[in-house]
């Protein structure tokens, strides 16, 4: 994967997860600047949707300008295949470009 050589060039979008003291979950997502390693979002819930990323995503295109691309680890497709009993290849457990 080629280096990012200007802002905007190339976001990172990541979900952490974690828990409360009394077991209950939560995540965040994180979406970075890959460039410049500036962190453009960081968003805390016990529940993100694909439709909360999606306005986000376009929350953070309307600020920064439309990225080149946004690179994911693919977390969620391997957490959809493990909650259905699906095997997951290798293949799908590397990382996604999502080109606008």
């Amino acid at each position: 994967m080629p280096v990012p050589l200007a802002p905007g060039a190339r976001w990172s979008m990541d979900f952490v997860s974690d828990t409360f003291g009394a077991s209950r979950k939560f995540r965040i997502l994180a979406i970075n600047d890959d460039c410049c390693r500036e962190n453009l979002f960081l968003i805390a819930d016990t529940s993100i949707s694909g439709a909360r990323v999606a306005r986000e995503l376009d929350t953070l295109v309307r600020l920064y300008g439309k990225p080149a691309c946004i690179v994911s680890d693919n977390v969620l497709s391997r957490e959809a295949a493990a909650g259905n009993g699906q095997q997951v290849s290798l293949r799908r457990l590397r990382s996604a470009l999502i080109a606008f």
